[in-house]
């Protein structure tokens, strides 16, 4: 595992064990794409943290923004003790992202297929004002089953918006089952092709790969494009990957830190 993505597993795991649960399952599951957006590609200054022109990123899955925070916190945005404030009275670092608490949070994550839609407003907007910036925004797979994402799929083909970059983080839980069992997605990446994206499917796990289909996506022009990352739900800890979709969220004690941290090393 890349020592930058074991970092910010780490640092995820210490967020909420300092609140003694949390959404750690799909907090791990896109540890490689904030690694590969935050120190490989995003053009964002810690020091400037609205600097005009800066790509931004907006995480639709909200539930996520304990893997956000350690990311932001590894980049600079904020000091890392801030972690230990998760979700506690008066902290910068609420349960879901806050664009008015948090330096570096773009958007505010709320009812689950909101944030997708902003994202392609962001989008449409930094196309009129020609500010040159890509934005990046994370769904979740049973995130996909709301319909207002799918609206916001036909207005941003419709617009050709080809500054957006979506991911699909498809570990294949929710929050109670699986989505195949709950509301099945059917085969995800002709859906977002019929829909006029330019649509990949990859592993979500390879950086590598990530990164060279951020490469195509940005080559693409006319479409917004969808990168579908076949994950793992709590990918890194293997008590927290064989809970399944419970995952979603779980108590994380001392003990689990403590076991969560080890396997990390």
């Amino acid at each position: 595992m890349d020592e930058i993505c074991k970092q910010i597993r780490r640092m995820t795991v210490e967020c909420i064990g300092s609140i003694g649960s949390g959404h750690i399952g799909g907090s791990m599951s896109i540890a490689e794409l904030m690694k590969v957006l935050y120190f490989d590609k995003m053009n964002v200054d810690p020091y400037n943290p609205k600097m005009e022109g800066r790509d931004r990123l907006v995480v639709s899955k909200g539930h996520a923004g304990p893997v956000v925070y350690a990311t932001l916190a590894l980049k600079g945005f904020f000091p890392k003790e801030w972690l230990y404030t998760l979700n506690k009275f008066g902290t910068n670092l609420p349960s879901h992202c806050d664009m008015n608490k948090t330096p570096g949070v773009d958007m505010t994550a709320g009812s689950l297929g909101q944030g997708f839609s902003c994202a392609v407003g962001i989008a449409i907007g930094s196309k009129i004002k020609k500010d040159g910036a890509t934005i990046y925004t994370i769904i979740g797979d049973g995130e996909s089953q709301e319909g207002q994402i799918w609206e916001a799929a036909m207005l941003a083909a419709s617009k050709k918006v080809d500054n957006l970059i979506g991911f699909t983080d498809y570990n294949g839980m929710q929050l109670d089952g699986n989505v195949e069992d709950i509301n099945s997605l059917g085969n995800l990446k002709s859906k977002w092709k019929a829909f006029g994206w330019y649509t990949q499917e990859i592993d979500g796990h390879d950086c590598d790969a990530i990164s060279a289909a951020i490469d195509r996506a940005k080559a693409k022009k006319g479409q917004p494009s969808m990168i579908i990352l076949k994950t793992v739900k709590g990918k890194g800890i293997s008590f927290v990957e064989a809970s399944g979709y419970k995952s979603h969220s779980m108590t994380m004690n001392k003990e689990n830190v403590e076991a969560a941290l080890a396997e990390l090393q």
